[in-house]
């Protein structure tokens, strides 16, 4: 196979960047994940890849669940928040405000336009990333003409 052409195809994908969040007991993770999709309408599920050594992919597989907070297309700055270690001061998550969920108390981001909760129902452990199908159990809206961001869009790239 082509490396070129490999790398070049599959970054042809269209992804979103998005902040997906988890919570379990005094322990959060957050991380800029772009490798998500909705897999079913009903029930309704959602397939997301999260590095398999990050801290995010040990508390979803300790916890089961997660959310997924929706950037909006001039949020780079706040996306680029979530590619280092995850800190919590208060009701803060890498300097950005946040409210727990209301049905898996991860964290939601309170400048995302949109918002929604899982539960993982299969996972498959295989490569570097694992991929986690799960429901979405609760979703939220805060502005309906928000555009979301294409990480093409943001002149970064991650596949291939």
């Amino acid at each position: 196979m082509d490396a070129d052409a490999k790398k070049l195809a599959l970054r042809a994908i269209n992804y979103g960047l998005h902040v997906l969040t988890a919570h379990d007991g005094d322990d959060y993770a957050a991380s800029g994940v772009n490798w998500i999709s909705q897999a079913s309408f009903q029930p309704p599920l959602v397939m997301v890849g999260v590095n398999a050594d990050s801290g995010a992919a040990a508390l979803i597989e300790r916890c089961g669940e997660f959310a997924v907070n929706v950037l909006a297309a001039d949020q780079l700055d706040i996306g680029k928040a979530f590619f280092r270690s995850t800190t919590v001061d208060g009701d803060h998550i890498n300097g950005h405000r946040f409210e727990p969920g209301p049905v898996t108390a991860s964290p939601l981001l309170l400048e995302t336009p949109y918002w929604f909760e899982c539960r993982v129902t299969d996972t498959v452990a295989r490569g570097d990333h694992t991929v986690h199908v799960a429901e979405v159990v609760e979703a939220g809206v805060r502005d309906a003409e928000s555009i979301p961001m294409l990480l093409r869009d943001t002149g970064m790239n991650y596949g291939g």
